[in-house]
């Protein structure tokens, strides 16, 4: 079974303003709303790819239940928690560039983390996968995702998958997680890198996280494609299909879903790592989360 986790669950709000003017009124030539949280993405995108999850997560308020409800209607499983507050709305302007303005969430508290973890206790067994994305509200330590693991570690062979950043993501290594994908950007500020290194840097810092506790690690390039070095020694390089950025939200996501999605499938991390990468430059080329034919139509530019 796959579990994915969003603590900061959001409303995304996409507006089309074709050439934003500061300090005046602009008008919109398009806007829709969506469900966001890089969780929810994952698991939107595993369920277009014929696989079962259970999201998790915090919701509040009325944009909570109107989470709830959309998250219903997409058809996937759910057991959110309620907490005081409201769930955030998320801003994200199209036009000649992309512009995000994201909201810092509701305020989640220890004692709702307690119900989390209680929630996994009862439902994780051996050989499961949890995947644990995003932020956290500003309630919350850096340490928040380590402290769950830690109280998971009796359970045996979980295979961890965290998409996250800082020390969100570095405290975690020491329970050795199957999988971490940080971005190329989030790779710099791990390690405090003033300009982004070449390929075989790339490989470098990436091993530098493995010796930190991480199996494998994917670093995530975009349009430049995806690295990755696995448990067994391996070093994969996978470029990315070309096409026009139509929506980079949720590209990430899409790429962790199809990795897990192939990866249980296959056992290759080579395949894995280029079906992921396909899923991603998919997402990046339409406005949602992409199906499987679009992916096996992007794969297929690939080969």
């Amino acid at each position: 079974m796959i579990y994915t986790v969003t603590f900061n669950p959001s409303l995304d709000y996409y507006v089309q303003v074709n050439n934003v003017k500061h300090g005046v009124v602009n008008r919109t030539s398009g806007e829709r709303l969506s469900v966001g949280g890089k969780g929810i993405n994952v698991s939107l995108a595993l369920k277009e790819l014929g696989d079962e999850t259970l999201t998790l997560g915090f919701v509040a308020g009325f944009t909570g239940k109107y989470i709830r409800e959309k998250v219903a209607e997409l058809g996937l499983n759910f057991d959110f928690i309620d907490v005081e507050g409201q769930s955030r709305i998320n801003v994200k302007i199209k036009g000649n560039t992309e512009t995000d303005i994201n909201g810092t969430g509701a305020p989640v508290t220890q004692k709702d983390v307690n119900k989390l973890v209680r929630k996994l206790k009862n439902n994780l067994h051996e050989g499961d996968w949890l995947a644990v994305c995003g932020s956290v509200p500003p309630t919350l330590p850096t340490t928040i995702y380590a402290d769950i693991f830690k109280k998971l570690k009796n359970i045996p062979n979980i295979n961890l998958v965290i998409d996250t950043n800082g020390k969100l993501l570095t405290e975690t290594l020491k329970y050795r997680p199957f999988l971490i994908k940080p971005n190329i950007y989030e790779l710099c500020e791990v390690f405090n890198l003033s300009s982004t290194p070449d390929i075989e840097g790339i490989f470098a810092h990436a091993r530098r996280l493995q010796e930190m506790g991480a199996r494998n690690v994917i670093v995530s390039m975009g349009s430049s494609g995806a690295a990755m070095v696995t448990e067994n020694s391996q070093s994969i390089y996978v470029r990315a299909a070309r096409g026009e950025l139509v929506n980079s939200v949720g590209a990430g996501d899409s790429m962790v879903a199809g990795f897990i999605h192939e990866y249980m499938k296959s056992g290759n991390y080579f395949s894995a790592l280029n079906y992921a990468t396909a899923a991603g430059s998919a997402c990046a080329f339409t406005k949602n989360i992409p199906n499987r034919a679009q992916i096996e139509y992007v794969e297929s530019l690939m080969l």
